[in-house]
């Protein structure tokens, strides 16, 4: 069995990718409003939100149990309104040795596609899959979704 893996999920959205894209690189922190079950906040450490090498604390809730992760924005592409995230701290780290994840979202017309990417090595063989985190990830899709679409 391998520890490195890769999950992928692509959810179709209503409201415009650009506000999709816009609040995970520039306003992360106005997550803990839209998605409160999820995300209890995204704390700015270094940099300016949404820069190259910006760090952040995000508070989240998963599986019932309160947690937290250190990123650093590893990735940014404008053109495919990507944001790329790696995991420097945190509860995620005692599973595995590298966490990453991915959000981009293609817009085609009226048409409105956001794919989450998780990329990460397990620590040991017994370590989970991170679905628990894709799941986290969808859901807060669909409550960003929701927000927006009023």
């Amino acid at each position: 069995m391998g520890l490195k893996g890769k999950m992928t999920v692509e959810k179709e959205i209503k409201c415009h990718g650009d506000v999709f894209h816009d609040l995970f690189r520039h306003k992360p922190h106005h997550l803990a409003n839209i998605t409160p079950d999820h995300i209890q906040g995204c704390d700015l450490h270094e940099a300016e939100f949404g820069t190259l090498g910006s760090v952040t604390l995000w508070k989240y809730t998963d599986e019932g149990k309160e947690k937290y992760m250190k990123v650093v924005i590893e990735a940014i592409d404008e053109e495919k309104k990507l944001v790329k995230f790696k995991a420097v701290e945190g509860d995620v780290l005692q599973i595995y040795k590298e966490y990453t994840a991915t959000i981009h979202v293609d817009t085609n017309g009226d048409d409105h596609l956001v794919t989450w990417t998780i990329a990460y090595e397990k620590l040991s063989e017994d370590s989970p899959d991170p679905i628990s985190l894709l799941n986290i990830a969808i859901k807060s899709t669909n409550e960003i979704e929701a927000h927006h679409v009023k």
